[in-house]
């Protein structure tokens, strides 16, 4: 059986995805792999490998089971790396932790019983931890109205307006305002020292106790439950029938990859994913996969020329960077709220989670999303406990 052909109406979907999800969310990746430690060359080099390996993966998904998978990076986990903020051993550390949680991510594709064990974490749990992560950041454009009145309201009034009248833009929108602001305010921009194409930078990973249960365990968690999972569910929404076991374990060796020059994580997508698997990608599902496959040819040319955003984000204010990637999480935020507290029966043990992790505090130098995890599940586990005369 030969393969379908492309058509315009895929690459134009694809193409839409690809700058969706990357204008929507690359800001989230820079805070995050900044916040644990990088250099700037080596967040440079972390939005190149992400880039390319969910590019990559994208293709060899959706051409493999022509089904269209969509890749896209870990923006939770991006979200709980800013949060989490630098630990023992610095950003070589925070790579031991991505390589570990990439083998977890493949471990549970390869392993039905470890697979299972991670979807039967309780999803208001899950949520709330999520949402205790990125509650933090999406005060970020409420301090950026303190420190730069006139710019930041500029920049939330431009979301504001593109999110009543083309929801999908107004990310996009947000950061294009940010970089004209930049422009007038007179922002350095330094394009002379910038090489047109990007060159990755590799990291010796450091393996410590602090970094695997700060970093590894939450960035597994919340990348499994908060988008592999999800991803799933959206391809089956739109009638597909994806073996989930191998594409955990396809965007695992990926983020595996990715990992030593700075990526977090790549997995499977859910918004975009709905643009690929949706009629607007073709009129046959049969051949909605070049969508995919093309949004993930989008995403390695943006890979490339990661060091022209670099450059970008560099003569911008940080706090408008900042603003803009805390109302691109605002979504995500209600979101997993909304699930977090939706059953009567398990709000509480949500709420503390919630506390914990949005406390930004750590003990023993472990972060507070793996403790709100642990405190929540501990006593959602003590309420279900029975009292026997």
């Amino acid at each position: 059986m030969f393969a379908k052909r492309p058509s315009l109406q895929s690459f134009s979907a694809g193409l839409l995805a690809a700058i969706v999800g990357f204008a929507s969310s690359f800001a989230i990746v820079i805070q995050g792999l900044l916040a644990v430690g990088a250099t700037t060359a080596e967040a440079t080099s972390g939005l190149m490998a992400l880039s390319i390996a969910m590019g990559l993966c994208a293709i060899v998904a959706s051409l493999w089971t022509r089904i269209p998978v969509s890749i896209a990076w870990s923006t939770p986990g991006a979200a709980l790396l800013a949060s989490a903020g630098p630990v023992d051993g610095g950003f070589a550390a925070a790579i031991g932790a991505f390589l570990v949680c990439a083998l977890l991510i493949v471990l549970a594709g390869l392993i039905r019983p470890f697979g299972r064990a991670v979807a039967a974490i309780p999803s208001p749990l899950a949520n709330a931890m999520l949402a205790g992560v990125l509650f933090g950041l999406c005060l970020a454009p409420v301090r950026a109205v303190a420190e730069m009145p006139l710019y930041a309201l500029a920049v939330i009034l431009s979301w504001a307006v593109a999110f009543r009248f083309a929801r999908l833009y107004a990310v996009p929108l947000a950061m294009l305002m940010t970089f004209a602001i930049a422009f007038y305010a007179g922002g350095a921009l330094d394009l002379a020292e910038t090489p047109a194409i990007n060159r990755p930078i590799a990291i010796m990973p450091v393996f410590t106790i602090e970094a695997l249960i700060s970093i590894a365990l939450p960035l597994f968690i919340v990348t499994m439950a908060s988008q592999n999972i999800p991803g799933i569910a959206v391809l089956r929404a739109y009638g597909y029938q994806p073996n989930s076991g191998p594409l955990f374990t396809l965007s695992g060796i990926f983020s595996l990859l990715s990992a030593p020059f700075g990526g977090h994580a790549v997995n499977l997508a859910a918004i975009t994913a709905a643009m690929c698997a949706g009629e607007d990608a073709h009129k046959d599902p049969e051949r909605r996969y070049w969508a995919a496959a093309a949004s993930g040819a989008i995403y390695i040319l943006f890979g490339l020329f990661a060091g022209l955003v670099m450059a970008f984000v560099a003569a911008t204010p940080g706090i408008l960077i900042e603003a803009v990637a805390g109302l691109a999480l605002l979504g995500a935020l209600a979101f997993s709220i909304g699930e977090a507290t939706k059953a009567a029966e398990t709000r509480d043990s949500a709420i503390i989670t919630f506390a914990i992790t949005a406390s930004g505090v750590s003990f023993f130098g472990v972060s507070g999303a793996f403790w709100g995890l642990l405190a929540g599940g501990a006593f959602m586990a003590l309420m279900k406990l029975r009292i026997v005369n």
